[in-house]
């Protein structure tokens, strides 16, 4: 039975209370005085009937206010609730007195350990931990936390080493002992993962570690948080897809919903269907289009450039005022949806060969950004590397995976044409298929490449010719808007007049052509 005891703070008043059980004989377990004003008392032998009899005679007692029963003491709460978050903690807990002799470990360290607890305790830190001078370190005259590598049962963990100090009766600080945290390199790796998953309203899922993405973050964090159209311009693989989702995360619309429409993997009429619905409301075959159902939230247009002028006509109206009728239905719908499309190819030149309406590309273009490819920004190659092998490495239980230092500068000065995206699977390829925990080159499927002649992609088609012309016409095309004049073109390129007037009239470049 356990008592608790209400009470004045008057001092005298715990001897006056044991009194009562001394002259009784009563057997005392244990008494605590954990606040002012209360006295918990454990007396394991004690039946009610009998704390009947000398009850009152507490009551009495100068200063008592209350005596009634309580379950457990404080001492008891405190020592089940640190023995419970122990046992239960996710990782190897380890406790060591002032010599280094364990004293106790949860269920994760025993497990490691494979012995039994009676086995463990008050064997020496050093049997089971490799790497770190325990006693050393506890006999050093400042014994501070340290975080050390270190090899528990063959394996490698970080420990935090924490010290354990008590006052004495002086105010002096006596060191008894220390408890040790240890994280495998697995539950690192989750934890850096969840730690760069992306939030609801922040862009840390993007790696940013050289200039340009630093820039491109800081401009996307400002446009985030406006409500005006966007285009995001950018290669193949780059992760335009994944950028516009963080612009959607970090606006006022981020509690809405997010919907995609491929511009290049639908015919028309299957894309219209998916944008705007069919049928009128309530009928049987009625459907609701991406607009409605992304209504209060955004839409992102994947790869605007393959839109069909049907389809960019029927787009344009939706964007300018936010109306639009479902097919086979007159009922007009009006919308408050943001717009968000992304693109890979030159739309200004689209829009000068009459291949992409040019009202539409600046109601889609009210704030544009540009992701850079991965060869412009190789401070972030190396990063993204080791993200991709260690989130996926986990995921099929490989864990401890490196690079050799050949492979890593390979990694880093190859041009990577698919981006992030090729970037990506090849590192879950060459995981998936490696023997050992070590990626080298040879484990990297890529087309042949060398710094001092570049490479070839193995899927090359046509000749020398026609690609000397397409890049030769490229060129013409992006400086005629600055050179306008065949003079001042010949002169850039260091070319005669004629020359130039006969490659412009090759390649049909021209003001009519080619929007100055």
């Amino acid at each position: 039975m356990r008592l608790e005891i209400g009470c004045q703070d008057r001092v005298g008043i715990a001897q006056n209370v044991l009194a009562i059980f001394v002259e009784r004989g009563i057997d005392l377990r244990g008494i605590e005085l954990k606040q002012p004003g209360k006295i918990f008392i454990n007396i394991p032998d004690l039946e009610f009937s009998e704390l009947q009899n000398f009850m009152p005679l507490l009551r009495l007692i100068e200063g008592v206010i209350d005596v009634k029963t309580t379950p457990y003491m404080p001492s008891e709460r405190e020592r089940n609730e640190f023995e419970t978050l122990v046992k239960t903690f996710p990782d190897p807990f380890i406790s060591i007195d002032s010599k280094g002799q364990i004293r106790k470990v949860n269920n994760v360290a025993a497990q490691i350990m494979c012995d039994s607890l009676e086995n463990i305790t008050a064997t020496h830190i050093g049997q089971w931990l490799k790497g770190f001078n325990f006693s050393r370190w506890l006999d050093s005259d400042e014994v501070l936390a340290q975080t050390q590598r270190v090899k528990f049962q063959e394996d490698d963990f970080v420990a935090d080493i924490i010290p354990i100090h008590i006052a004495d009766g002086n105010e002096k600080q006596v060191l008894a002992g220390a408890v040790l945290i240890l994280k495998s390199e697995a539950r690192l790796g989750q934890q850096i993962s969840v730690f760069k998953k992306a939030n609801d309203n922040n862009f840390t899922g993007i790696q940013a570690q050289s200039s340009a993405m630093r820039k491109l973050l800081r401009e996307a964090k400002r446009m985030a948080l406006l409500d005006s159209s966007m285009l995001i311009v950018g290669e193949t693989g780059t992760g335009k897809e994944l950028l516009a989702r963080a612009c959607h995360a970090a606006s006022d619309r981020a509690n809405k919903p997010f919907m995609t429409l491929s511009c290049a993997a639908l015919p028309d009429d299957a894309a219209e269907t998916e944008l705007f619905g069919a049928g009128a409301a309530g009928q049987a075959n009625s459907k609701r289009g991406l607009f409605e159902s992304a209504d209060g939230g955004t839409i992102f247009f994947d790869e605007v450039g393959e839109m069909s002028p049907k389809l960019q006509s029927k787009v344009l109206r939706v964007i300018q005022d936010g109306t639009f009728r479902r097919i086979d239905d007159e009922k007009e719908i009006k919308v408050n949806v943001r717009i968000i499309g992304s693109t890979n190819r030159d739309l200004l030149n689209m829009v000068s060969l009459g291949e992409f309406r040019e009202d539409l590309y600046y109601r889609f273009n009210v704030l544009g950004l540009n992701i850079p490819p991965l060869r412009e920004r190789r401070a972030d190659i190396i990063p993204l590397a080791e993200l991709f092998v260690a989130q996926f490495g986990q995921r099929i239980g490989k864990t401890h995976i490196s690079f050799d230092q050949e492979c890593l500068e390979f990694i880093e000065h190859y041009p990577w044409p698919g981006n992030v995206r090729q970037l990506e699977n090849v590192l879950i390829r060459a995981v998936s298929l490696m023997e050992g925990n070590i990626i080298m080159t040879s484990h990297l499927q890529l087309p042949a490449y060398t710094r001092e002649h570049g490479y070839l992609e193995q899927d090359f088609e046509g000749t020398l010719d026609a690609a000397v012309k397409n890049f030769e016409a490229d060129l013409l095309r992006k400086l005629y808007p600055a050179y306008p004049s065949t003079r001042q073109l010949a002169k850039k390129l260091g070319l005669s007049h004629t020359a130039i007037a006969n490659k412009l009239r090759e390649y049909d470049i021209n003001k009519k052509t080619v929007k100055i």
